[in-house]
């Protein structure tokens, strides 16, 4: 079985992104971390959002990381929507942290074009520590990036490169239980026709299925993979 670490930049990132192959994973028995990692920031006191925010979409993650089948989740701090204003070296240090608690085989990140620059910060700076030649990412076999709904398809046409995935998770068995698990988050959800929508996630994974000749799937993009 393997160590594996998903990484969400904020409550339902995992879920919309990847929640079948979480689900999936859990089921095989693999071991299975998620890490939240951002929040209201140092002290509590985040400038645009109240506590009581935090708090509401933290229990929504519990809710939903138990749906899920995730018996292990890491909670971190940095300032939503300001990652990037923090010192590169204070993010790596929190994110190395998490690395060297977890020491996962298997890393998958957001996408690193994703419109949230939340979502590209983090991608950096975990690829930071997941260089192979080092001996804290040489552990890491296996990187992956994941797509978010209402994100990963907002980067510049052409001007910045497209998600397409190269490796694709059958996540037919357990598309159910993304769909239950996205319910958990009451404060995030959205009326369809919109990307966060339970139509709109049945959709997409409805698309990617019909790419492997599956009733539904999640598409990853291999970032890198080490072969012994």
């Amino acid at each position: 079985m393997s160590r594996i670490l998903i990484i969400a930049p904020h409550p339902d990132d995992e879920t919309l992104g990847m929640g079948g192959t979480i689900a999936k994973l859990c089921d095989e028995g693999h071991e299975v971390t998620v890490a939240l990692m951002t929040g209201a920031g140092e002290g509590g006191r985040h400038p645009l959002f109240p506590r009581e925010a935090f708090e509401t979409v933290r229990a929504e993650f519990r809710r939903a990381m138990g749906v899920l089948g995730v018996e292990r989740a890491i909670l971190k701090d940095l300032p939503t929507v300001q990652v990037h204003e923090e010192p590169t070296h204070a993010v790596n240090a929190v994110t190395r942290a998490v690395i060297e608690e977890v020491r996962p085989d298997r890393l998958y990140l957001p996408f690193p074009y994703d419109l949230h620059r939340d979502h590209r910060e983090l991608f950096y700076s975990f690829s930071v520590h997941a260089r192979a030649y080092l001996p804290l990412g040489r552990s890491i076999s296996e990187v992956y990036a994941y797509e978010t709904p209402s994100e990963t398809h907002l980067s510049a046409p052409y001007l910045e490169p497209a998600f397409t995935p190269n490796v694709y998770v059958d996540i037919s068995a357990t598309i159910g239980r993304k769909v239950e698990a996205l319910s958990c988050y009451d404060s995030q959800s959205q009326p369809a026709p919109l990307p966060r929508s339970e139509q709109a996630i049945r959709a997409l994974a409805a698309l990617r299925g019909s790419q492997i000749g599956a009733e539904a799937a999640e598409g990853f993009v291999l970032i890198r993979r080490i072969v012994d």
